[in-house]
């Protein structure tokens, strides 16, 4: 398919939006694809699916300076590469437009690339071009434990700064990235194993839904309720399903269900599977039978606790992980190296039906709206 097919495509089928909230959601999710998945503005997404199938584009911002070398007194633009795992997967929609936004305010430019399908030697290739490019800076999910290490290490002895976001390489494991920012990933697996402990006694079966098992993005949310559970004496059952996202995740639930009516609760640990999860208890009439926890806040999920057919989520802070990304790329490079960056833990957000609604209003910061605007801050902070 050639990019003017593919730009038609999107733009064409870019229906899931704030102004179709009418619609129920369940609709919509049986309506998206991983190319179409990402919401907001239509030219942003356009680009970035040209990027993701091969495109030399990148995404630009002007600074937001009056003139002049601008606040950190530089007039030239710095160019970023951001390699991914799953370049079309709808949860990366709030981290593009973090990019995005990074890039408005420091003047800079980013190409998002890597691979659809968590294909690893993609990914490096996507790496290696960006050394050969010379950009300024590289960010990358390691979502493999050893294949990054030579073009980390290329990329260091060529002046570029590595920042690894969403996965990190396993504990104890060694890449020589500079910093993650992200969630901690075993950590957050862990806090939600603890909750599901709410809702199930010694001997119930808990399913484990994961799109790929053993990447390095999702395998420690798996690994770190794993022990949580089994050692409460709950059944604990992994369920791979796919990394398309949509029916390939839908129906391989369903199949698994099938033959494993007696499940008590369902633990979804990525976005894809997390939308799926939500459609079939809702769809199955399973609300009230099968308890669910499921990852990040698109719309299906945050609408399906409200509904009450989901129990819980995790907020991870996709945007923060672009747009912090970004930053401390810039920063290493404005300050000659002294601003090294730094570890940023996202955070552990369980969100639930008793603090869901902020999470309802379409938002920039969440990937479900691409406008920017300023949200009020609650009038008190909950500790």
């Amino acid at each position: 398919m050639s990019q003017d097919d593919i730009l038609g495509d999107v733009v064409e089928r870019l229906e899931w939006d704030e102004r179709k909230q009418e619609e129920t959601p369940y609709k919509r999710f049986r309506q998206l694809t991983r190319r179409t998945a990402l919401t907001g503005g239509a030219a942003a997404i356009a680009a970035t699916v040209l990027e993701a199938c091969g495109s030399s584009k990148s995404t630009t911002s002007k600074a937001a300076t009056s003139g002049g070398a601008g606040p950190f007194g530089t007039t030239g633009s710095h160019k970023f590469v951001m390699v991914n795992h799953v370049t079309t997967n709808s949860f990366f929609t709030a981290t593009i437009y973090g990019c995005q936004d990074a890039c408005a305010l420091t003047g800079s430019s980013f190409q998002w690339t890597g691979s659809n399908n968590s294909i690893v030697g993609q990914m490096v290739s996507a790496f290696n071009a960006g050394i050969a490019a010379k950009a300024n800076g590289i960010g990358c999910c390691l979502i493999d434990n050893t294949a990054f290490n030579s073009p980390v290490d290329q990329a260091l002895s060529s002046g570029i700064p590595v920042i690894a976001y969403n996965a990190d390489v396993s504990p104890g494991t060694k890449n020589n990235r500079m910093a993650y920012i992200g969630q901690n990933n075993l950590t957050a697996g862990a806090a939600v194993g603890t909750e599901i402990l709410k809702h199930v006694t010694k001997g119930d079966k808990v399913a484990g839904i994961i799109a790929t098992p053993g990447t390095g993005n999702i395998q420690p949310r798996i690994d770190g309720a794993k022990p949580i559970l089994t050692g409460a004496g709950i059944n604990f059952v992994e369920v791979g399903t796919s990394a398309t996202e949509g029916s390939p995740e839908y129906n391989k639930i369903s199949a698994w269900y099938a033959g494993n009516k007696d499940v008590k609760f369902m633990m979804a640990v990525d976005s894809g599977d997390s939308n799926a999860v939500a459609q079939f208890i809702k769809n199955e009439g399973l609300s009230g039978k099968v308890g669910a926890s499921v990852w990040d806040v698109g719309l299906p999920v945050v609408q399906a606790i409200q509904a009450g057919y989901v129990t819980a989520t995790i907020d991870q802070q996709a945007y923060l992980q672009g747009f912090d990304t970004i930053m401390q790329l810039f920063l290493w490079n404005v300050s000659g190296g002294l601003m090294r960056p730094t570890d940023t833990d996202t955070g552990i957000g369980i969100v639930t039906k008793a603090n869901v609604t902020p999470y309802l209003t379409p938002s920039r910061f969440e990937g479900t709206s691409a406008t920017k605007k300023s949200i009020t801050p609650p009038s008190s902070i909950s500790v």
